[in-house]
């Protein structure tokens, strides 16, 4: 009967802690390149729909959300072309302080789009993309705009070791528009975190012990 209790309380631990792993684990996020996604990623490039509007726009499997509502953000072209943004694309040419949000078709890790701002000047902190799985906050990164050439921008890219389906890209205010362009997003093989790795790890060693205490019992 002790054994039992005993073997049962290892157990419970070990799901506990394996739960609790996934619970409370944190995602790292890293900041990457175009040349990070695999081929055959999915890439939206907004090709046959100029005029329509972000709020409620679906394509390619993504559901588009805007917060301020319709209206604000558009399939149109501007400020023009840069190494990441060519036409048409999604733009906002007024106070950009809503967050378009974008709903995934599935479970992803790697996510990234092409960005302008209408300036020729650098900007700290132009664009951040915030990660959710489900309701959960995972991660995010903030980058900065650099000449890309003729307008500032670049490449907003994010790896996360924690799947997401949903993705919110907030913008400085103080660009007064954006340009969103090239979206791409895949899934590929991520490594376990360590503390994820170090609770699960504990709660085996707890189910070893067990084991060797019900043959030395047995005995």
């Amino acid at each position: 009967m002790k054994l039992l209790q005993v073997r049962r309380r290892v157990i419970t631990y070990a799901a506990t802690t394996i739960a609790l792993a996934g619970a409370s684990a944190r995602a790292d996020v890293i900041a990457i390149s175009p040349a990070a996604f695999p081929a055959g990623s999915t890439l939206i490039t907004f090709t046959g729909l100029e005029g329509a509007d972000a709020n409620g726009l679906v394509t390619g499997g993504v559901q588009f959300s805007y917060s301020l509502g319709s209206g604000f953000v558009v399939v149109d072209g501007g400020p023009g072309i840069t190494n990441n943004v060519s036409e048409p694309n999604l733009v906002w040419f007024a106070n950009p302080t809503g967050t378009l949000s974008l709903v995934l078709p599935a479970l992803e890790n790697l996510f990234g789009f092409g960005f302008a701002i209408p300036s020729t000047s650098p900007l700290a902190n132009a664009t951040t993309i915030t990660l959710f799985n489900g309701a959960t906050n995972v991660g995010s990164l903030s980058y900065n705009a650099l000449p890309d050439p003729a307008f500032s921008g670049g490449f907003a890219g994010i790896q996360s070791t924690i799947a997401f389906n949903r993705v919110q890209l907030t913008f400085n205010p103080t660009a007064a528009g954006f340009v969103v362009d090239n979206i791409q997003f895949a899934a590929v093989t991520a490594t376990p975190e360590p503390a994820t790795l170090a609770l699960v790890f504990t709660g085996l060693v707890g189910l070893g012990l067990l084991r060797r205490r019900r043959v030395a019992i047995s005995k």
